[in-house]
């Protein structure tokens, strides 16, 4: 089991490890979309890039960065992913609409 820490909502969720970071944000109703994000997002298949994260603590407990997320996060900080791409493995800090 794994804990992922919202910072800015302050909030603690548990998750299996390999649990999908999208889908554990949104079944916890911890809001990850800025408003574009809300009206066109893809529904977590990792195509439009609108569910930025950014990574405070727990880098190494995640799942590699996909070749989507390479394309999209080029050039963001190395701490960014997409939430619908990344999997949880341990404990992880994150911080939502960065």
């Amino acid at each position: 089991m794994s804990t992922i820490t919202f910072v800015k909502e302050n909030k603690q969720v548990i998750a299996a490890n390999g649990a999908n970071l999208r889908e554990k944000a949104l079944q916890n109703n911890v809001d990850i979309y800025k408003l574009r994000g809300k009206l066109v997002n893809c529904g977590g298949y990792g195509q439009c890039g609108t569910c930025i994260v950014e990574i405070v603590e727990g880098t190494e407990n995640l799942s590699p960065k996909t070749p989507f997320e390479q394309k999209r996060l080029k050039k963001k900080p190395d701490n960014y992913r997409l939430a619908c791409q990344t999997l949880v493995n341990g404990p992880v800090s994150v911080k939502t609409k960065p």
